[in-house]
């Protein structure tokens, strides 16, 4: 009698880091390997958005200053286009006054942290986001 088929395993979540300084990214980059996550680099928005239409992530890790197109309206792109919905996005910037923070959720970012910020509450901050609710897991 034939084996059933074992579930293909899913890869392991896939995260974008959009950000144009290199100690931040080396940073960003270990932190998210070391908790088992794949990473992907873009060095500005327009890097950003050619990698989210050829490989989507499953979040997106997003400076705000940018060469070129910066962070908010690289959140607004992904948010106005339904087929990138899954995409969480994440800031993680200097800019930390209450109009910018407000500006990021109004634009449908999942979460906002400043630099410099907690290792720690950064990978927390990556898990919630990635793990889908108790509900979703049965």
């Amino acid at each position: 009698m034939p084996q059933p088929e074992s579930p293909v395993p899913s890869h392991p979540p896939r995260v974008l880091i959009v950000d144009d300084e290199p100690n931040i990214i080396i940073s960003i980059e270990f932190l998210l390997r070391q908790a088992g996550y794949t990473t992907q680099v873009a060095h500005s928005g327009e890097d950003a958005l050619r990698i989210l239409q050829q490989e989507p992530p499953d979040l997106v890790v997003l400076d705000i200053m940018l060469p070129g197109m910066d962070g908010f309206e690289v959140c607004q792109w992904i948010r106005e286009h339904s087929e990138w919905n899954h995409v969480k996005i994440m800031m993680l910037t200097a800019k930390g006054r209450d109009a910018e923070i407000s500006k990021g959720f109004a634009l449908g970012a999942d979460a906002y942290i400043t630099k410099p910020f907690s290792t720690r509450h950064f990978v927390e901050e990556v898990h919630r986001l990635l793990t889908p609710p108790a509900e979703d897991r049965i």
